[in-house]
């Protein structure tokens, strides 16, 4: 009887010692950098999956960017009309200088293209009413302006990155349908608007959504893989518009069908950044994810894993102090923080401006259109490329200012050449320089990878919290300084030589702030400013000292 009854004493210590040890391994607190690194896997096969999906955004991107390249170019030859018998236009004899349809009657001549082959030739944008063209590429990149300011805001502080993205795509693809019934130059202005505004939430979201949910080695490549996608995007255009080069309306018919596509297809198989959900107090949610990601590699997480606070805790608990500390948190009244951005955006101003100025600019180097446009999107691949190799090899900061050098003497030395480029203006086929458009080809690969390595150094120059803020303020400085260079590139089809003068010196300048920026390189991704702050004097600190010892 005695051996068969259990001994209460031996089963109570058992308990015991069971409750003592039970909170202590529930208590394997690691912040999500550190459990992407040791449990989830640096770049896995979930995590491709993700970053592919996440990356063919950019196509549409692209697509909505630069399809004004198109749309909106100027016709190269024009024609008398058969019956017409009006003296001065059978004496013009030029057909490739639209300049001089300016002194013709209206119905005495045509556009070999048709009328509808693009903006210019329905609305009759030359002669006096030539600089109207820019306006519609202007108010595309306002829009993206405000809508960079918005679309951050709306990712960081309740919409999350996925659902934005989300939000960006379909509001793209009905904005660009409405382009296409455009019935005059004001409301297709208005309309290009709407469709800035509109897709600025992928640029802003797509890269953060990427680089969050990968270890910090990956995540220079992982920001290039998207300009992959965005030069796939670019690329495409050429295809497209060469069977729509009839009807520029059938252009933005075709891209708008493609975003919403996606949205039906793809998205649902996305995932939320795990980095957002834990500082809007969604742990179990980000949790969740990244027990999803490492699944999917083959791996598991620890049954007794928690996700580390990027505060100190408070009273109220683990996720009502982490929300109400990271949200009460501004970018701009935290004095280093603040001076950090406006350096960035001056830096991405001229960045901005060079990028997209280049692209609109191809018309004035007197190149077949579509030629041209290949080229330059032929150009992005090895930017890309190199890009990639050299974030492995190189610091951000010296890549970004040596890129944006690059690119600005490049545009000076396309001066030379430029020389003498409208001395026979009858025929305008045969007097492209060679030497200027492989120069140009080489300055536009360089604005190409300072604007990609742009992208990520704003992802590590700040925290999880104002992450996809910052970002939109970067965005924002690239795309004051796009709203803008439509206006030069209508002046350099009078003075080809005043945009590239323009154009160099502003790269030149943004590569001389941005040594004014830290080194980001192999440096953690931060979640809150106060955390960031901290960790960057310790090892600032730690730097000088084993400088001096």
């Amino acid at each position: 009887m005695e051996e068969a009854a259990p001994n209460p004493s031996h089963g109570n210590r058992q308990q015991l010692a069971e409750r003592v040890a039970s909170p202590t391994a529930r208590n394997l607190e690691l912040t999500v950098e550190a459990v992407v690194e040791e449990y989830v896997g640096s770049f896995g096969w979930s995590q491709f999956l993700h970053v592919l999906l996440v990356s063919i955004v950019w196509v549409f991107d692209s697509q909505n960017t630069l399809v004004t390249i198109f749309s909106d170019a100027q016709p190269k030859s024009w024609r008398c009309i058969n019956n017409s018998s009006s003296s001065l236009c059978m004496s013009s004899g030029s057909r490739g200088d639209v300049s001089s349809v300016c002194g013709l009657k209206p119905g005495t001549w045509e556009w070999v293209g048709g009328h509808e082959s693009s903006i210019v030739a329905e609305w009759g944008l030359v002669c006096d009413r030539r600089f109207l063209v820019a306006v519609p590429a202007s108010m595309f990149f306002i829009g993206s302006l405000l809508g960079s300011a918005f679309f951050g805001h709306l990712a960081d502080a309740s919409l999350g990155r996925k659902r934005t993205v989300l939000l960006s795509c379909i509001l793209s693809s009905a904005t660009a349908f409405l382009t296409s019934l455009s019935p005059n130059i004001w409301i297709y202005a208005l309309l290009r608007f709407a469709n800035g505004f509109s897709r600025s939430g992928i640029g802003i979201c797509c890269i953060v959504l990427a680089t969050e949910v990968v270890g910090r080695k990956w995540r220079g490549p992982v920001s290039q893989y998207g300009f992959f996608f965005f030069t796939a995007g670019f690329f495409s255009l050429p295809l497209i518009a060469y069977p729509t080069r009839k009807n520029w309306r059938n252009l933005y018919r075709i891209i708008s069908l493609l975003p919403l596509s996606y949205s039906v297809l793809s998205f649902p198989f996305i995932s939320e950044s795990p980095r957002w959900l834990l500082v809007r107090g969604r742990s179990k949610e980000a949790l969740d994810v990244l027990r999803k990601f490492a699944r999917r590699n083959g791996k598991t997480l620890p049954e007794n894993l928690c996700l580390a606070n990027p505060s100190d805790p408070k009273e109220g608990g683990e996720n009502e102090a982490l929300t109400k500390t990271c949200t009460k948190e501004s970018l701009w009244r935290t004095k280093w923080a603040a001076k950090r951005m406006i350096t960035v955006m001056i830096a991405g101003f001229g960045v901005g401006f060079v990028y997209y100025g280049v692209q609109l600019n191809v018309e004035n180097l007197n190149f077949n259109l579509y030629f041209s446009v290949g080229i330059n999107a032929l150009m992005e691949i090895p930017a890309i490329i190199f890009g990639t190799i050299l974030l492995g090899l190189t610091s951000r900061r010296l890549l970004f200012s040596l890129s944006s050098f690059l690119a600005g003497i490049s545009c000076l030395l396309c001066i030379i050449f430029a020389h003498g480029k409208h001395g026979n203006k009858a025929d305008k086929s045969r007097d492209g320089s060679w030497a200027q458009l492989i120069i140009e080809g080489v300055g536009f690969m360089a604005a190409s990878i300072a604007y990609d390595v742009l992208y990520i150094y704003c992802v590590e120059l700040f925290p999880t919290n104002v992450r996809n803020f910052a970002m939109s303020q970067s965005r924002l400085s690239l795309m004051l300084g796009a709203s803008i260079a439509p206006l030069l590139v209508a002046a350099g089809r009078l003075s080809p030589s005043l945009s590239f003068l323009v154009f160099g010196i502003l790269s030149i300048f943004s590569g001389v702030v941005s040594l004014w920026l830290p080194e980001t390189k192999n440096a953690p991704l931060y979640d809150s400013l106060k955390q960031q702050e901290e960790e960057e004097k310790h090892r600032h600190v730690g730097q000088s000292n084993n400088i001096e010892a």
